[in-house]
């Protein structure tokens, strides 16, 4: 044995036990669970088959829910990555002696608790909650607006409050790595602040503008207890995979659900991927 293919090695026996966790907890099971997508359900009898009756299921009765799905996510990922740029800017370019501090507080949200968050936003958002007292306190409104909660716009808000951390840690570490000397040289070059937001900072941010988008996005698409408790009769698709693998017992129907709804997600991510790359080429 040479000593480069003894070096080589020795890195491959390292990643070995990491590899074979990631085999087993991730790899299988995703194999596995794709395979029960095209089977069939017999009387509560899950029966191995080769055949597209679930995805074509899935076409024909949650393909609107599926659209909503991605659409409402999209929005709120844009949202929390739009957010999430803005506290990092402040942060490392308008306060930067307090960047420390704000930072530690958009940690330190993420130590709430989910279920605590959403119960907050259920009692500022509910018809006594803090948004009505408010409006009917100064005579805006006679009567609380039920609108504010149970329905698409609360899923949202409960949704981008829980994200915004996940977006603002990967935006605040790439604006960590812009040193001053280069918006030094943009304003020496005359540039003005808008420029050197688009051909600077935006441009050295963007991976980690399209991690903070996944992220959020992620975090949104697959959720199904916000619009459990916030959304009303206003439901997402994971709302409708969960039953298939609990009170239904359909898991090859809640694969194939599932299956689609990560195909959808990927593409909406690559999508976004490419869109940043085109608008924010050096």
């Amino acid at each position: 044995m040479t000593e480069d293919t003894s070096k080589l090695r020795v890195p491959v026996l390292l990643l070995a036990p990491s590899a074979l966790v990631f085999l087993v907890t991730f790899a299988v099971p995703f194999v596995l669970f794709f395979a029960i997508s095209f089977w069939v359900l017999d009387l509560y009898d899950i029966k191995p088959a080769f055949q597209f009756g679930n995805y074509a299921e899935v076409q024909d009765k949650y393909l609107g829910i599926t659209a909503f799905t991605i659409v409402l996510s999209a929005v709120v990922g844009l949202l929390t990555t739009a957010i999430g740029f803005l506290y990092a800017y402040v942060a490392r370019f308008k306060l930067p002696k307090l960047a420390d501090f704000m930072l530690f507080l958009a940690l330190l949200t993420m130590f709430g608790g989910y279920l605590m968050k959403v119960y907050s936003w259920k009692t500022i958002l509910g018809n006594e909650g803090v948004i009505n007292t408010a409006l009917l306190g100064i005579g805006v409104i006679d009567q609380p607006i039920a609108a504010f909660l149970y329905s698409p716009g609360a899923v949202a808000v409960t949704l981008l409050h829980f994200a915004v951390p996940f977006a603002i840690l990967p935006i605040h570490a790439a604006m960590r790595g812009i040193r001053d000397i280069e918006i030094e040289a943009a304003q020496d070059l005359g540039a003005s602040g808008m420029q050197q937001l688009t051909t600077v900072i935006l441009p050295r941010c963007r991976p980690a503008i399209v991690i903070a988008f996944t992220l959020a996005f992620l975090i949104t698409v697959g959720d199904y207890v916000t619009p459990l408790l916030v959304g009303g009769k206003q439901q997402m698709l994971g709302n409708f995979i969960a039953p298939q693998f609990g009170s239904l017992f359909n898991w090859p129907l809640g694969a194939a659900m599932s299956f689609v709804l990560l195909l959808c997600s990927g593409l909406t991510i690559i999508l976004f991927e490419r869109l940043t790359a085109w608008w924010l080429r050096p």
